[in-house]
């Protein structure tokens, strides 16, 4: 120890065992401590690296070991022969150069035993099956190893045809019968002692399998159970246990797939539901006992769609066709019919079927041309097989590949155009999609000329993403006719022209104004406007309409609002205006180049808005077959309209039609029928507007009130409830009872279901 102590400073703190050439012993192989039996032999081993390489000897506690009578000391090897008790001690193996040295230490026990069977005695209870066979052992905890004889009873046992001692001294009966029930006793010996252990052997009935699985053919996606039935003896529980291909079937692991059919103990029967390709192969029903076991096994073959071809590859890569081989996948049990050919674009991850040559690829087939294929296209194909049971899964995709280039097979669409600038001519047309290129270097070429004339302009316009053309020219009229197509190119050529197209040059705004303008307010807040049109001959283009502007009187035309009509259409309705306020009012015609002269103006005021106040205190007296119906008149305020005179809107009740008076003073007579016993009237004071001679009826606020038959009929009714916006009705309600119903007659409130009937009459229109 001292040695390798000294010997450490020659390699660096931080250096492994070897430095440059040199290094110190290490342990490849040790001693480990070990118990053998007396009188047996042992040999220990051990083993160093190092350079210079190590030199290896021997102590026995503590003192050099060397070789003598039964020890052999050989370098790092020990051998002993026949160990005897005083060979038990430490010992040690040392290993050594000039870089170092190294120990690994060892005890050594030697025993000496008398037989003991207290650890593992003979089984007190063997059961076994009739014709079956039982091994019984005899280990014995002894040393050095002992003799072992068997007894059965009395008699001792010796190897025959049923009876075999082993040399280890387990004993081992075949064949067995009723006759061989007895007590078998193992005695075992050394010189150091002497030791027995007895057991019973207990005959049994033995486990058969009465009704054995059968061998079937089935389709993936069905059901099946396998039989499987024994017999054992009555003293002992009876499992089942099945597996597939020699590996034990796992029912809570197998996905709902396998099930046990039944709960009695002789039946063992196995239910597959749902069968998949993978559930095929030899299927083994064994029953056990804790003494024997049966077993019988059954074929399944499930039969589904064909699994994947492999290897698929790609050659002869043309434009518009490739040739696609591939290997045969697993038919599963059911041959291949045939191969359909799948590709997908990198313009979608979507996979399509494709065209053939031949059109069926028969199921024996490992090639075939795939053709109808877009040129300079990326592409990647898959094959798939199918039998009489479907489809199977798909091959894994093969590399990508892009087929050549060709010149263009399709025109561009969508060719149209017009609009733009005055002297100029504007071509439109929908950008050809990646699909249909073709090649790389992809363009336009445009040509047109004036309709009517003979030779053709033509104009190239590269790039795939173009989508318009414009060509000017001083002489170029505005909304000229020209004849227009267009084809497209790529480095491989150019391709069909499309059909003819008449596009026009840019137009200009129209050069004559619409006439006679008229505008008539309606309301407070709208007016009409209507003109005679412009002839088509001085609009230079398309006409799309006319706009109306209109602005106050002290504005500024620029200011004005604006109200655009579409076609040909000579009036229009416009809303939002100021009551009672001077407008002025011009029209346009417009086109896409833009709007024409505008018309003389001309003037419209729009009416003052309807009295808010509506007619109020409503009494009605019954006077034989009449009804004679008075109420507060409307006075309109300075900033109001004028009240000319009343509409009242009478009606039996909610499903009669209604019937309409007018009156110029603030009451009306109206007769009424025999069997009358209430009504509904609405009561709208009528306005004229200011700018007309003649009146002309407009809404206003109205009352409403129920009309009963008792004898004395007044009431007052308020309006402090009802609100509205202008422009439209207020209206007031109350209910009398019929004095036939009542003794005597009384006065009745508003209430609010009589609010709700009046939102609804109100709406009706006067």
């Amino acid at each position: 120890m001292m040695m390798m102590m000294m010997m450490m400073p020659l390699c660096p703190p931080a250096c492994s065992l070897r430095c440059g050439e040199r290094a110190q012993p290490e342990w490849l192989d040790v001693i480990s401590d070990t118990e053998a039996d007396i009188g047996s032999d042992l040999r220990w081993s051990c083993v160093a690296s190092g350079k210079p390489r190590p030199a290896v000897r021997w102590l026995r506690d503590g003192q050099p070991l060397t070789s003598q009578n039964r020890i052999e000391v050989s370098g790092g090897e020990l051998r002993f022969s026949k160990l005897v008790l005083e060979d038990s001690g430490m010992y040690q193996c040392v290993a050594e150069n000039k870089h170092g040295t190294v120990y690994a230490s060892a005890e050594l026990t030697v025993q000496a035993l008398a037989p003991d069977f207290r650890l593992n005695p003979v089984k007190r209870l063997i059961p076994a099956a009739r014709s079956g066979k039982v091994i019984i052992p005899c280990q014995p905890r002894a040393a050095p190893k002992a003799t072992v004889l068997w007894t059965k009873g009395t008699e001792l046992l010796v190897n025959s045809s049923r009876v075999t001692i082993t040399a280890d001294g387990t004993l081992i009966l075949q064949n067995i019968s009723k006759s061989d029930e007895g007590k078998y006793t193992c005695f075992a010996e050394n010189f150091m002692g002497k030791a027995n252990s007895t057991g019973i052997l207990s005959v049994r009935d033995a486990t058969k399998i009465t009704l054995a699985p059968s061998s079937a053919d089935i389709n993936v996606g069905e059901n099946l159970t396998l039989q499987c039935h024994a017999s054992h003896d009555p003293t002992m529980d009876l499992t089942f246990t099945w597996s597939l291909d020699d590996f034990p079937i796992d029912f809570d692991r197998s996905e709902g797939h396998y099930r046990r059919a039944s709960a009695k103990e002789a039946i063992g029967d196995l239910s597959i539901s749902n069968a998949q390709l993978r559930h095929s192969g030899r299927y083994t029903c064994t029953a056990q006992t804790v003494v024997d076991s049966a077993s019988e096994s059954a074929t399944l073959t499930v039969r589904g769609p064909p699994g994947p071809p492999g290897g698929v590859v790609v050659r002869d890569i043309g434009d518009t066709s490739v040739q696609l081989s591939w290997s045969r996948g697993f038919d599963n049990h059911s041959p291949i019919a045939r191969y359909l050919i799948e590709a997908r674009t990198l313009l979608s991850s979507q996979w399509k079927q494709m065209r053939t040559n031949p059109i069926n690829i028969e199921g024996n087939a490992e090639t075939a041309q795939v053709v109808n294929l877009i040129p300079w296209m990326d592409y990647e194909f898959r094959v798939l097989a199918s039998n009489i049971l479907g489809i199977g899964e798909p091959s894994l995709p093969s590399s990508k590949i892009r087929t050549k280039e060709a010149a263009p097979t399709v025109a561009p669409s969508g060719l149209g155009g017009g609009g733009g600038a005055p002297n100029e001519l504007i071509i439109t047309w929908t950008p050809t999609l990646r699909d249909y290129q073709n090649g790389d270097g992809f363009g336009y070429i445009v040509s047109f000329r004036r309709k009517g004339s003979q030779d053709w302009l033509r104009a190239r316009v590269p790039h795939a993403e173009s989508l318009h053309f414009v060509y000017r020219n001083e002489s170029i009229a505005p909304y000229t006719p020209f004849e227009v197509k267009i084809k497209a190119y790529n480095r491989k050529g150019e391709g069909p022209e499309s059909l003819t197209a008449i596009v026009y040059s840019a137009e200009e705004e129209p050069k004559a104004a619409p006439y006679r303008v008229t505008a008539k307010s309606v309301l407070s807040s709208e007016m009409d406007v209507s003109w005679e049109p412009v002839e088509q001959g001085e609009v230079t283009g398309v006409l799309l309409g006319y706009e109306i502007r209109y602005w106050k009187d002290g504005d500024k035309e620029e200011a004005a609002d604006r109200v655009r009509t579409a076609g040909l259409v000579t009036s229009a309705h416009v809303t939002g205006l100021n009551p009672n306020t001077d407008y002025h009012v011009s029209v346009r015609a417009y086109n896409r180049a833009g709007t024409g002269p505008p018309s003389p103006s001309t003037n419209v005021t729009t009416t003052r808005p309807p009295p808010k106040r509506p007619p109020g205190n409503i009494s009605w007296t019954f006077s034989g077959s009449t009804v004679s119906i008075k109420w507060d008149p409307v006075v309109a305020k300075a900033d109001e309209s004028a009240v000319t005179g009343y509409k009242m809107l009478y009606r039996q009740d909610s499903h009669s039609a209604p019937t309409l008076y007018l009156a110029s003073k603030s009451h009306i007579d109206i007769p009424i029928p025999e069997d009358f016993t209430h009504a509904f009237v609405q009561i709208r004071p009528q306005l004229t507007t200011a700018t007309l001679t003649t009146a002309t009826p407009t809404t206003a606020t109205l009352t409403t009130a129920t009309l009963t038959t008792d004898t004395l009929t007044t009431a007052t009714v308020t309006t402090d409830t009802l609100t509205t916006d202008t422009d439209h009705s207020h209206g007031t309600s109350m209910m009398v009872e019929d004095s036939g119903t009542r003794p005597a007659p009384h006065i009745v409130v508003m209430a609010t279901n009589s609010l709700l009937m009046v939102a609804l009459i109100s709406s009706l229109e006067l």
